[in-house]
């Protein structure tokens, strides 16, 4: 694949690490040791996805994120989090980070969850096929292939995870999903039993998708359990 993947960390050993293994997969990278860097190379340049350590000598990898969801053009984003950073965590994950991952990590796994975050983004800019396959409830409107999304008339413009959140629970009306279900389904792994990741994926869904998020009219909670899409 010809993708092009940034790299923010201030740790050598582990940028190289990464740097290398992201390189054998066939895929173009830009490294970064701190936040200037990564906000010139961020602010400059195209990016497919971004890898991105929290803690940098100068300030934080979440002023990159926040750069990047400033643009036009959606870059997945990958944070590196100490372990017990679950603060950091939330936070990235409510500035829409896609995934995060604690250190130590392997690199192989992380290598996986890039591979992951780029087939999303490419099934979102797949052209659709003839006969796409509908999704209709009151005024919402899923192109399952063309990976759209209206609701009252007007296209709402969701990430590729996003979408894919939306359109499991929109395929599987009524039924009520756990947060880890979610994440295995969606997300293909679970977070070592973190989930406020689902939590903040639903509120940025809801407010893109719902008329009132207090009272939402499609992704439903049901509380103590987790979601479901209303049925018809």
């Amino acid at each position: 694949m010809n993708a092009r993947a940034l790299v923010v960390e201030d740790n050598s050993t582990i940028r190289n690490m990464v740097a290398t293994h992201l390189r054998d997969a066939h895929i173009n990278v830009s490294e970064a040791s701190g936040l200037d860097e990564a906000l010139r190379l961020a602010k400059h340049e195209p990016y497919d996805v971004a890898i991105l350590d929290i803690t940098l000598p100068d300030g934080s990898g979440l002023d990159v994120c926040r750069s990047l969801r400033a643009r036009d053009q959606y870059t997945p984003v990958i944070i590196l989090t100490a372990r017990d950073a679950e603060s950091d965590r939330v936070l990235g994950l409510e500035l829409g980070a896609d995934d995060y991952v604690t250190k130590p990590f392997s690199v192989v796994e992380l290598v996986a969850r890039v591979r992951a975050q780029l087939r999303r983004t490419e099934a979102q800019l797949s052209p659709a096929e003839e006969d796409p396959t509908r999704i209709e409830l009151d005024d919402m409107v899923i192109d399952a292939n063309s990976r759209e999304v209206s609701v009252r008339g007007e296209i709402v413009n969701l990430t590729a995870l996003e979408f894919d959140l939306l359109i499991y629970l929109a395929s599987n009306p009524g039924r009520v999903f756990t947060r880890a279900q979610l994440l295995d389904a969606v997300w293909g792994h679970t977070y070592d039993g973190f989930e406020h990741t689902v939590n903040s994926h639903i509120n940025r869904l809801r407010a893109k998708i719902e008329r009132d998020v207090s009272d939402p009219d499609f992704v439903k909670t049901v509380w103590g359990v987790g979601y479901s899409f209303r049925a018809t």
